[in-house]
């Protein structure tokens, strides 16, 4: 039985979306996704208008020749990784919260279908 796969009904899905687990996971994600995408957006376009509102700030030299300019591009490869890190660590407690919430539908539905046939 395992890997199985079980049509959810609307009524399955339905069930699934009220239960306070899946309104957890749901929520705990969503609080770390919309701060993650407003952050790197802000950070994305900070560059273009530092370039477009401060140039003579942005082509100063900061280390060596290398400017302010070239020196917040490169930080945009750390903030990138380092936020993907940061996605990938919390991820793990996502799908474990979600196993868990897939695993406790499933033996409902199973409960279910055995109740009723």
């Amino acid at each position: 039985m395992q890997g199985q796969h079980h049509h959810v009904t609307t009524a399955q899905w339905d069930a699934l979306a009220a239960e306070p687990e899946f309104r957890s996971l749901v929520r705990a994600r969503r609080w770390f996704v919309v701060p993650a995408t407003i952050f790197f957006i802000a950070f994305y376009l900070g560059l273009p208008v530092s370039a477009g509102f401060a140039p003579a700030a942005m082509s100063r030299p900061a280390i060596g020749s290398l400017t302010w300019a070239y020196c917040y591009a490169l930080a945009q490869f750390v903030m990138a990784w380092g936020l993907l890190a940061a996605y990938l660590w919390r991820a793990r407690a996502f799908d474990l919260q979600a196993a868990l919430c897939r695993k406790h539908e499933t033996e409902e539905i199973r409960e279910t279908e055995e109740t009723a046939g």
